[in-house]
């Protein structure tokens, strides 16, 4: 009888246990709606930041005769890389793979069912949520040979660039390649986005060479208005950019966005400041690059440290940024158009590094949340966050580079002639004109 009623305990306990099991395993799988509902709004608000926000920003920027190539160029990349994206770049990110590359096995989201999750969130809308990513990613890159470069290869390197460098840098970084194993900080994509497209810039700058009348004319913005507005679309998107990478409407969300805000009006503050000192003056053209500056700078870091490091973040950005794209334009005398590298790769450099110092516990008011699994100290995140640069750096380099080469082939030349140039690209690639006054 004792041993009946033993047995029967014995096998209460592990169908308890058993049920317990399956109902965390059941949470653990459940859709989670406010988390789900935020991410779908913040896929809103990245894609928001390429079209209109990039596409005003950068086309008040260029002279008027090249406005509506600038407008064409966003929002061509924006419906070439969401097709390449589905088709291919999501499976090569995130799908199982290697250290390099990811495999096959989701192109055209062949294995991804509409109820399949990430985390709590359906795995499409993770696939939506980086598209955006994946859009605004190459369209940074056209501010580097504004004003002189073919459409049609514009359309070429930008297809073959999303798949040559952003998809394989995505999988290190995000999608459980190398990088991520080491432990790198990178939350929203100071790698990813804007050391890629700010190098690819830097080359294609020098690749193509400036701009006719570079640098001793004058190629002043032609409408201030439309950049300031483009400019004030990209602050706000950027709170989807940063916050949405959280993949949850929660704490993490909302001190990415508080750091991010901190940190872009810092940007703003410092560079104004600095050209009111140098020049007598503040300009909003220096207000406004100031501020994406800042938001560059911080991507990398904003799920990783607090308010008092984001200030620090801020200034810092206002300060390196500004002489960054002194000494790319005025020394080297690169015609970086649209300042790319200075803004997003210098920023992106600077923001990876400091992710690996503000992320620190131990730096009182400053301090962030942590070091990642393996990276106890200071030092060493710092090594893993210098030796992501590197090589992210160099690989988007040389591969920027030699898909210039091919493009340049196969398009006979990369760059319009003088005499369309001087006409502008509004009237010389698409037969129309950006203002009809």
């Amino acid at each position: 009888m004792k041993l009946t009623v033993i047995a029967l305990k014995l096998i209460t306990s592990a169908l308890v246990a058993l049920l317990l099991t399956c109902n965390v395993n059941a949470q653990e799988a459940q859709l989670n709606g406010a988390n789900t509902a935020w991410v779908l709004s913040s896929s809103a608000l990245v894609l928001f930041m390429t079209l209109p926000g990039l596409a005003l920003f950068y086309g008040g920027l260029v002279r008027s005769k090249n406005v509506l190539s600038i407008l064409m160029q966003c929002f061509s990349i924006a419906a070439i890389c969401s097709i390449i994206w589905l088709v291919l770049g999501y499976s090569l990110a995130f799908s199982e793979g290697n250290g390099f590359i990811g495999g096959f096995d989701k192109v055209l989201l062949a294995s991804v069912a509409k109820d399949d999750l990430i985390g709590d969130i359906p795995e499409p809308l993770f696939m939506l949520f980086q598209m955006t990513f994946a859009v605004i990613t190459p369209a940074l890159i056209i501010g580097g040979f504004a004003e002189r470069m073919k459409f049609s290869a514009v359309l070429l390197f930008c297809s073959a660039w999303a798949i040559l460098v952003y998809a394989p840098i995505t999988h290190w970084v995000w999608g459980g390649g190398w990088l991520a194993q080491l432990g790198l900080y990178d939350y929203a994509g100071g790698t990813v986005v804007h050391i890629t497209a700010g190098v690819a810039a830097l080359v294609s700058a020098i690749m193509l060479g400036p701009r006719k009348g570079f640098p001793k004319a004058a190629m002043m913005p032609h409408n201030m208005t439309m950049t300031v507005t483009g400019a004030g679309m990209l602050w706000v998107g950027w709170f989807g950019f940063n916050g949405g990478s959280a993949l949850a409407a929660n704490g993490d969300a909302a001190m990415a966005i508080i750091v991010t805000h901190i940190a872009a009006s810092m940007g703003a503050i410092t560079w104004a400041a600095i050209e009111w000192r140098k020049f007598g003056k503040a300009s909003a053209l220096g207000a406004v690059t100031g501020m994406v500056a800042g938001l560059g700078t911080i991507t990398p870091a904003s799920g990783f440290v607090g308010p008092g490091g984001a200030l620090v973040i801020g200034l810092l950005a206002g300060i390196v940024c500004f002489y960054a794209t002194v000494y790319i334009k005025q020394k080297l005398k690169i015609d970086d158009a649209l300042d790319v590298f200075p803004v997003h790769g210098v920023g992106g450099i600077l923001g990876t590094l400091l992710a690996g110092i503000f992320s620190s516990t131990s730096l009182g008011i400053f301090s962030g949340y942590g070091y990642a699994p393996g990276n106890e100290t200071m030092l060493d995140q710092l090594g893993v966050q210098a030796l992501g640069i590197v090589a992210i750096f160099s690989y988007t380099a040389v591969v920027s580079w030699l898909l210039f080469k091919v493009v340049a082939k196969l398009t006979d030349g990369l760059r319009v002639d003088i005499e369309q140039e001087v006409t502008g690209l509004d009237i010389s690639e698409h037969e129309e004109s950006g203002y009809s006054l």
